[in-house]
């Protein structure tokens, strides 16, 4: 009787971590670029490639950043537009930086925004490797209002 008690309750424990393993995660997890101050400040970007529905590269002065974007957004760039949005702890630093965080979204003009995944940084080899592979880019003239 016992040896059944037990072997029923290590069937669940067993099926409980099975079940717990493949069932999939409802909050994205997140690793955000530190320091905050070598996150992506989309007030000094100049710069901007969509390569596909998930991944953008950005320059930003002499900085580089390679971001992912957490579902499909295939209407990126429309219009040559691109609009990084900080999320409201970030806004609050006054920096506006992107650093990969819940929260953070990009879009193009009259589109809805689209959930970062992650923001990390590139050195300029990667970012011109990236960059050919690019189908919509844009240059950021005059002033940036976020």
């Amino acid at each position: 009787m016992k040896t059944r008690i037990v072997m029923l309750v290590l069937a669940m424990a067993i099926s409980s971590v099975v079940q717990a393993q493949s069932a999939p995660k409802s909050t994205p997890e997140y690793h955000p670029l530190r320091p905050v101050s070598e996150c992506l400040r989309p007030d000094r970007l100049n710069q901007w490639y969509v390569l596909d529905n998930h991944t953008i590269i950005a320059k930003a002065g002499p900085d580089r950043y390679l971001v992912k974007l957490q579902n499909d957004c295939p209407r990126l760039g429309i219009g040559q537009s691109l609009r990084f949005r900080a999320n409201q702890s970030n806004k609050m630093t006054g920096w506006g930086a992107i650093c990969g965080e819940s929260g953070e979204t990009v879009r193009s003009r009259d589109e809805p925004p689209c959930a970062i995944q992650s923001v990390s940084k590139i050195d300029k080899a990667e970012y011109d490797k990236l960059e050919d592979q690019a189908v919509k880019g844009g240059f950021m003239t005059g002033p940036h209002h976020p």
